[in-house]
Order: structure tokens, then C-alpha cells, then sequence
């Protein structure tokens, strides 16, 4: 699962990170912005893993390998 902290105190949020890397940076913006406040705001979740890379730039990638087979096949 993926998970998104967003501040409470403020327009802060994370990308999206395992729950150990949320909670790190949730930690590391509390004590730089808001050190005499006990961290609170909310966790967003998300089933797909944050880890994968899957993203527009590996579809046109794949694209433009089929384009250029089929150009390559073409007398």
C-alpha cells in the first residue's frame, strides 16, 4: 500500500511512500515548522505500492519501440 500524510496545520503534504517514509517526514515537518505542536493531520491510502514505476515515460517508451519495429518491418 501506498500512504500520503497531509499536515494539519498547514498546505503540507507528501508524495506517496511506504508508511515508514510518511511517517519520517511527517516527524521531520513537525519539529522544522510546528516544533510546539504534537503532529496530527491525516493519512491518505492508496492499495497500489509506492515502490513501482509505472508512469506515462514507460508507455511511450513501449510506443515508440512498436513504431520503430514496425518502421524496421516495412520494405
Amino acid at each position: 500500500m501506498a500512504y500520503r500524510y497531509w499536515c494539519g496545520e498547514c498546505g503540507f503534504r507528501t508524495g506517496w511512500l511506504t508508511e515508514s517514509q510518511v511517517e519520517r517526514q511527517q516527524t521531520e515537518h513537525y519539529t522544522a515548522r510546528h516544533p510546539e505542536i504534537f503532529p496530527g493531520g491525516q493519512v491518505e491510502t492508496d492499495r497500489r505500492n509506492p515502490n513501482r514505476a509505472v508512469g506515462c515515460a514507460q508507455l511511450v517508451g513501449l510506443l515508440v519501440m512498436i513504431l520503430i519495429l514496425a518502421a524496421s518491418c516495412r520494405r
